[in-house]
């Protein structure tokens, strides 16, 4: 490979080094980090895993530890529009050049063992932030947790959001099994933070084996509503009233994030000042998480969602908004249980347009497979369409003024769905 290619280069590169997109294990990560001499990322480290709102989380995070003027790095995944979305250094995008030179020390280290495309860019990404002097890193989990690329990285305070079906080809085909995959972030005698109300027992009894103390939310901290802007955080001795998040319309899944990233910054011990609480909880923003626009009387909402967890959340803030007939456009990825997420949202989608997501490589599904899928649902005899786009071209003209379109599904979904709205200014 070249040292002189481009960003875009090297993505296609590492993208064709493995013969799967998904292949869990540590071993080849970790021997390569060894030969790269890798050290610590930052001088503390919080990983975030769950199976949803993990990128809200670590936006959390790293928006109140920089207004606390902290050097933070970010590592997020997958990305929206850009690669360099995903690694963030003191609040800034990595630059291609940046990136490249990060891949070239990957590559030059690598010898014969072969990486996915994930494993390269934690690698590079854990390179670049050595290099920045960073105060603090937050690192995202890409699957699971246990064999994960991040999991290398021995965490001051680990994050677990949510635990819940997906991936189960993976991770294990109930709760149980997919929580046992994702405590193995935690690691001995650091806090663990709990985004579940009630966490699988595997969680629990991981942390307590390895003396892990849990932070579990509604137990040992709270995230409670005062009214339409303002909310409250509180643990026993200390609590701050605290604007609505900016991202997600404040929908209620939000406030759990921003609690658990405010514990970790606590559990951590740092010096966060109530302002920086503040400041980074109103400006925390992420792509894709019922990101609104309004189009010609038509409110349009984009959401990252994919799974029957994240289905069930969109469906508990429709229900909580004034009611407006609502076209849902749904692209999913082949691997993801459709009808489950068909099911949890159908009271509150009126009509549903189907899209096919061929773009999103490998994992990506026509529109007539996914449409045989969703036989027997609520989304039978849906119309169906080739990609986003055109599927939300239909669900507009058919909302009407005062309608609601939701678009969803996958990150693809909602980035094709974003380029198509911004296109239209």
């Amino acid at each position: 490979m070249s040292m002189t290619r481009t960003l875009s280069d090297w993505l296609a590169f590492i993208e064709a080094q493995h013969p799967a997109a998904i292949a869990l294990g540590l071993e080849r990560v970790r021997a390569v980090a060894g030969r790269m001499r890798l050290g610590r990322p930052a001088q503390r480290v919080v990983t975030v895993g769950g199976t949803n709102g993990k990128g809200a989380t670590v936006a959390f995070v790293e928006a109140i530890a920089r207004a606390q003027g902290l050097r933070v790095g970010a590592y997020t995944s997958p990305h929206l529009h850009r690669y360099n979305e995903r690694v963030h250094i003191d609040g800034v995008e990595a630059d291609d050049p940046a990136l490249v030179e990060g891949f070239e020390a990957v590559e030059a280290a690598r010898g014969d063992t072969p990486l996915t495309y994930f494993e390269y860019g934690t690698l590079c990404a854990l390179w670049l932030f050595e290099r920045a002097q960073l105060d603090l890193a937050v690192l995202e989990v890409g699957l699971g947790g246990r064999l994960d690329a991040v999991n290398i990285v021995d965490a001051d305070a680990a994050i677990i959001t949510t635990v819940d079906l997906d991936h189960q080809d993976w991770l294990g085909h109930d709760i149980e099994a997919i929580g046992r995959e994702k405590a193995g972030i935690a690691r001995p005698f650091k806090p663990l933070v709990l985004g579940d109300d009630d966490p699988p027992a595997s969680v629990l009894r991981h942390a307590y084996a390895i003396g892990a103390p849990a932070w579990r939310i509604a137990n040992d901290f709270f995230a409670e509503p005062i009214d339409a802007q303002h909310w409250r955080w509180r643990e026993v001795g200390y609590s701050i009233e605290l604007p609505m998040p900016m991202l997600a319309l404040a929908a209620p899944v939000q406030l759990r994030n921003a609690a658990c990233a405010i514990a970790a910054l606590r559990a951590l011990k740092l010096r966060i000042e109530r302002g920086a609480i503040e400041e980074g909880v109103a400006n925390a923003l992420v792509l894709g998480r019922l990101q609104r626009f309004e189009r010609d009387g038509v409110e349009v909402l984009v959401d990252v969602g994919h799974n029957p967890q994240a289905a069930r959340a969109l469906a508990e803030w429709l229900h909580a908004q004034p009611r407006r007939p609502t076209q849902a456009v749904y692209a999913a990825l082949a691997d993801k249980d459709a009808p489950g997420v068909v099911a949890a949202l159908a009271a509150g989608v009126d009509a549903w347009q189907l899209a096919g997501s061929l773009g999103a490589g490998q994992r990506g599904t026509d529109v007539a497979v996914l449409a045989q899928r969703l036989r027997g649902t609520a989304a039978e005899g849906a119309r169906c369409h080739a990609d986003v786009a055109t599927a939300l071209t239909a669900a507009l003209a058919a909302a009407g003024a005062g309608g609601r379109v939701l678009v969803f599904g996958s990150f693809h979904a909602a980035a094709q769905a974003l380029v198509y709205l911004n296109a239209a200014g």
